[in-house]
């Protein structure tokens, strides 16, 4: 009981992936803004003020930013870095993408007539899985983000190099979460 009187939970009918499922959702850590991906291989990233502020709702744009899709399956995952630099994709394609904000002006290159008001680039993609990648997980200091796929593997990559600091192929079934611990010393 004591439950039901603290979570709200709100679907906002202006949250879509034109008519595909959404994934995955993350909210940024600064609270403006949430990131949705789909079973239209696009991730989305949403002003989250119109969510919380019913006055708001009608008074500013709700789609911050659809960057370019990069992805060739659903987006099963997106996670924000904990320092709110960085978003992380990860899609039944077998890779991950990293993004960021860009300061250069917005090129809408996804045919819609909303324009962005955002405009996030992909910095990297990553491959070394085999199989649909899962989950996500930065470390707490953004340094390093965990990848979790059907293909038995967890990848670490360096988040500033982009390079595979370790792969762990030692489960017998397919990962489909990982978490960091609060130091960034376990996974």
């Amino acid at each position: 009981e004591k439950f039901r009187s603290m979570v709200k939970i709100i679907k906002p009918y202006w949250v879509d992936h034109d008519g595909f499922p959404i994934f995955s959702v993350d909210i940024h850590p600064s609270g403006l803004k949430f990131a949705t991906g789909g079973g239209d291989h696009k991730i989305k990233i949403w002003n989250f003020t119109p969510v919380v502020d019913e006055d708001m709702e009608k008074k500013s744009q709700k789609l911050l930013s659809e960057p370019r899709s990069l992805h060739l399956g659903p987006v099963n995952c997106v996670r924000w870095s904990p320092n709110g630099v960085y978003l992380a994709s990860g899609s039944d394609d077998k890779t991950v993408v990293t993004w960021e904000l860009s300061n250069e002006t917005s090129v809408n290159t996804n045919f819609s007539s909303v324009k962005d008001i955002e405009n996030w680039k992909c910095r990297a993609i990553l491959r070394g899985h085999n199989g649909d990648v899962t989950d996500l997980c930065w470390s707490p200091d953004s340094t390093k983000i965990a990848s979790a796929s059907h293909d038995n593997s967890i990848i670490i990559w360096n988040a500033k190099t982009n390079g595979v600091i370790k792969k762990l192929s030692v489960h017998k079934g397919m990962v489909k979460g990982l978490s960091w611990d609060p130091i960034g010393k376990y996974l």
